[in-house]
């Protein structure tokens, strides 16, 4: 990559003659820049205690290069946050059969987990089972890894796109750092299209965890810091999407959807599960209406480790890929859960590009 570059360069420093190509137009044409950025308003009351802030989730911009029709790099950083993804793909064969990509980037456990924030319907984006199981949200044994991890993946499309494969050799150990153990983890994720909007999809995830927690976790007390445990994962779903979601007839064009899942996983000797449904439902311009319940047991043998969501809420586009969303949850926990059952209401804006 370094060599082509330079290549690149001194081709641009030389004098341009009239048949030659145009160097810097073809290198700006295999360059491409996204971003976006998601910030609102958030009110809870657990508890009793009422607290409302304004809050900045992310702010995210990526850079993909096309270095040949079969190769490219990614690269994408979180200016609130860490540098998230760094890969590069390789097509291997004629067709979409079969690719390569190796680096560090969203692992392929759980539906909704690949997906990107801009495109889901929850202000809060994944649900308590994918941010738990799928190491989306804060994992008390494993640290904060944003769904993703270091590693090498396989995948393509089969059937005439009718079947969809993902296998995968990660670390285990999440973003940004270098893993504590000898172990790789592995992930296979297979998608079954029977028709054009409607996919059945599983994944399941063989791994050993390190723990990195610096205090005890009361769901799972038995695991310590430094501690290798079992970490494994499966999940079963579908999702039906009546049109494919265009963003440039954002308003014409937007479809009606709903996905479920069911999940588990065990952690050492403790087993936790959970699962989600969510539709939305376009009413009416660029109006949608949002509603999903979703609930999670962080421990399946010791009663009231369990938290169930219930959300109701609306979300306009008001252009290409950029909307406004007012969700209200409620959310009834179980009594061991530090918080009893609360209001929770989020405002949120997004730009994206």
């Amino acid at each position: 990559m370094i060599l082509a570059v330079f290549s690149s360069v001194a081709a641009m420093g030389q004098e341009k003659k009239s048949d030659e190509p145009d160097w810097m137009k073809d290198l700006a044409s295999r360059i491409t820049l996204n971003g976006y950025a998601q910030a609102g308003w958030s009110y809870q009351d657990p508890n009793g205690v009422k607290t409302n802030a304004y809050n900045l989730k992310r702010t995210l911009l990526w850079a993909k290069a096309r270095i040949t029709d079969r190769w490219s790099f990614l690269f994408m950083h979180d200016f609130s946050s860490v540098v998230q993804e760094f890969y590069t793909d390789y097509r291997v064969s004629n067709d979409k059969s079969l690719s390569v990509r190796l680096g560090q980037f969203k692992h392929s456990y759980t539906m909704e987990n690949p997906l990107s924030p801009t495109a889901l319907e929850l202000i809060d984006v994944y649900s308590q089972a994918v941010l738990y199981l799928a190491g989306e949200g804060p994992d008390p044994l494993n640290g904060v890894n944003y769904g993703r991890d270091m590693g090498l993946m396989v995948y393509g499309d089969l059937a005439k796109g009718a079947l969809h494969y993902e296998l995968a050799l990660m670390s285990g150990q999440g973003i940004n750092r270098r893993d504590l153990n000898n172990q790789k983890d592995f992930i296979a994720k297979l998608e079954v299209r029977p028709f054009d909007g409607f996919r059945i999809v599983g994944s399941g995830y063989l791994g050993t965890g390190c723990a990195v927690n610096e205090n005890e976790v009361a769901w799972n007390p038995t695991i310590k810091k430094g501690d290798n445990y079992k970490r494994n994962r499966y999940s079963v779903g579908a999702e039906y999407k009546t049109q494919p979601y265009t963003g440039s007839k954002y308003k014409e064009a937007r479809p009606a959807s709903i996905r479920a899942e069911w999940l588990g996983g065990k952690d050492g000797d403790v087993t936790s599960r959970g699962g989600y449904a969510t539709v939305c439902i376009p009413v009416v311009d660029a109006l949608d209406v949002v509603g999903s319940a979703e609930t999670f047991d962080r421990n399946t043998k010791v009663d009231g480790w369990d938290q169930t969501n219930l959300t109701i809420g609306l979300q306009y586009w008001y252009y290409k890929k950029c909307r406004l969303q007012l969700q209200y949850t409620r959310c009834l926990c179980g009594e061991n859960i530090s918080s009893k059952d609360y209001n929770w209401l989020q405002a949120q804006v997004q730009v994206a590009f």
